[in-house]
């Protein structure tokens, strides 16, 4: 009978621990790739302000020094999506953030939206900034706009990172907009917009002519990309929800030496969703 009582008081005690380890236990987190973790703010400039660039003034700031880099964010959003890495790269970089043409801080003009047009709105900032070439880190429209000016200025750029890039429009995954992580992107853009630029009520119309151009370009062939003879580097996401891995994998092929980086767990905002990975890259690509 002793027995039996130690054994019961045996099994009860692992029953019991089993419920408060379990009653303890965290929630499982959320994955990454299903967030939209809070978008940083600008650490202190050495410099900002807008620039005149033809029919728009363009916002840009300035951090640290040394060989530049210049940022290009993506569609709707603006350069404040790229907080975590200017501060990893300032201490041995010039960055130079920029606010696309109707973006962020910057104003919008008449002219439609293209991607020649943004890459010449790229020129005229190195211009103005006085920097013969950089290195271009793209994300997304920024991206497409890096491969832009890799293809027809290759003089000005020192070499190119592109993420979460398409070159056609077979590269899109149907309905990839419409995904949860998209739509909170999207409104959180337009609050941004609202609070942010000098003429908030222009928010549809650039909304309008963003879809028009992104429904109609780009249209690059492969032997497009192979006019590219600056040093590249192709990152895609695991779960980008709007450009496919096969066509990622597809665009780094194209582009002669390119190398193909895909990062895992994280999605088209994978700069906020995973900072640490995102610069480690950005610090491969950047290496001498």
């Amino acid at each position: 009978m002793r027995r039996v009582v130690v054994m019961r008081r045996r099994a009860f005690t692992r029953t019991a621990c089993g419920l408060l380890l379990a009653g303890a236990a965290p929630a499982m987190a959320q994955p990454a790739w299903t967030t939209l973790p809070p978008t940083p703010a600008l650490p202190p400039p050495a410099s900002d302000g807008r620039l005149r660039i033809g029919d728009v003034e363009l916002f840009h700031a300035v951090f640290g020094d040394g060989a530049p880099v210049l940022l290009l964010h993506g569609g709707m959003g603006h350069s404040n999506y790229w907080g975590h890495q200017i501060a990893a790269l300032a201490g041995r970089h010039r960055v130079i953030a920029l606010d696309s043409r109707g973006h962020g801080r910057s104003t919008l003009s008449p002219r439609r939206m293209s991607y020649p047009l943004l890459a010449d709105d790229v020129v005229g900032v190195l211009d103005a900034l006085k920097i013969r070439r950089a290195a271009i880190v793209g994300w997304s429209d920024g991206g497409i706009v890096g491969l832009e000016l890799a293809m027809r200025r290759p003089d000005r750029v020192d070499r190119l990172l592109a993420f979460g890039a398409n070159f056609n429009l077979q590269g899109l995954r149907p309905q990839g907009a419409q995904s949860a992580t998209f739509t909170q992107y999207a409104e959180r853009c337009r609050l941004d917009h609202a609070a942010m630029s000098p003429t908030p009520a222009n928010w549809q119309r650039l909304l309008d002519d963003l879809r028009r151009m992104w429904g109609s370009s780009p249209t690059w062939t492969r032997a497009d990309l192979a006019r590219i003879g600056v040093p590249t580097t192709i990152v895609g996401a695991e779960h980008d929800e709007i450009i496919s891995r096969e066509h990622t994998a597809e665009l780094a092929v194209a582009i002669p030496g390119a190398r193909l980086s895909q990062l895992p767990g994280v999605s088209h905002f994978a700069m906020l969703q995973d900072p640490a990975r995102f610069n480690a890259e950005l610090a491969a690509f950047l290496r001498p």
